[in-house]
């Protein structure tokens, strides 16, 4: 269901433009979904981990497999951020909830980590969820920025998903989902060091995908569009000092690209993502699935 709000009421969720300047107080259409409704997804009892939980995609997503019935272990370098989600899951959701602070960036801490998935944790469900890169252009990027963000986006994603992968086998059943960026299809502006990297952990999840299909664990990768996160507002503001605009403008000429002509919420790309996991999505794998309201133009 879709109304006009006037954004100037601070309540309003701002989603997409729909009409007179931000001088004036700008009109947007927010869209009311109802998420609560459910459909029976097959996962209730199992355990996922979701990496990049304390904010953001992550955080909705712990949310929304919470709500599907899942136990979690969420994980981020935020523990006070994780503490405090943790405790609005249980109360809301009924569900166990572990928290594992952790930094990809750190070898010693994937590795602890990976042990413990294949000692203790009992992951049916990895989200993978790693954090982006900061704005850069393609030339003068540092030896140790590279160094860093090889060692979170694709070593450590490979290395937790082989971990997850092993128990997962041993039960014949799985799901494996790893977020990526628009940018693995159509490289994005300032954006070098992502659009470098996570191409090739989507090449990896393809590949995992064929060789693990028969265990009856699916591998998928999900590509956000423009949604509303830490993250978009961060890049909105690189942008729009590039462009001497206001975020506000900077903001609205971003949503004006897209062709709903509004940015997606976290709440809708969680609910793309649960599907992906449950049982309903059994005979889904080795697909990149497109959250991003039509922006990306390729076939």
């Amino acid at each position: 269901m879709a109304e006009l709000v006037d954004a100037t009421d601070s309540k309003s969720v701002v989603l997409g433009r729909a009409g007179s300047s931000p001088a004036r107080g700008t009109i947007y259409i927010c869209y009311n979904y109802n998420f609560g409704q459910k459909m029976d997804l097959g996962i209730q009892g199992k355990k996922a981990l979701v990496l990049g939980a304390s904010s953001g995609l992550g955080r909705e997503i712990s949310k929304k497999l919470a709500d599907e019935g899942c136990n979690l272990v969420i994980a981020s370098r935020d523990a006070v951020k994780l503490g405090l989600l943790a405790t609005e899951i249980r109360d809301k959701s009924g569900v166990e909830v572990e928290i594992y602070q952790v930094d990809l960036q750190r070898i010693e801490d994937l590795t602890l980590l990976c042990s413990l998935i294949e000692e203790r944790m009992e992951i049916d469900i990895l989200v993978n969820n790693t954090g982006g890169p900061p704005p850069s252009s393609s030339l003068n990027v540092s030896d140790d920025i590279w160094s860093n963000y090889i060692q979170s986006i694709i070593l450590s994603t490979i290395k937790i998903t082989e971990s997850a992968v092993k128990r997962m086998k041993d039960l014949n059943w799985g799901r494996v989902v790893t977020i990526t960026s628009s940018g693995v299809v159509q490289p994005i502006e300032n954006l070098s060091i992502s659009n470098t990297l996570r191409p090739a952990i989507v090449g990896f999840m393809k590949s995992l995908s064929n060789e693990i299909a028969q265990h009856n664990i699916t591998v998928n990768t999900i590509i956000p569009g423009r949604i509303l996160t830490d993250r978009s507002t961060v890049i909105n503001t690189v942008k729009a000092k590039k462009y001497n605009i206001s975020y506000e403008e900077m903001l609205d000429k971003s949503a004006q690209e897209i062709p709903m002509k509004r940015f997606g919420s976290p709440e809708e790309f969680a609910s793309v993502l649960a599907f992906l996991v449950s049982e309903r999505a059994s005979y889904v794998t080795g697909h990149m699935m497109r959250v991003d309201g039509g922006l990306i133009k390729s076939i």
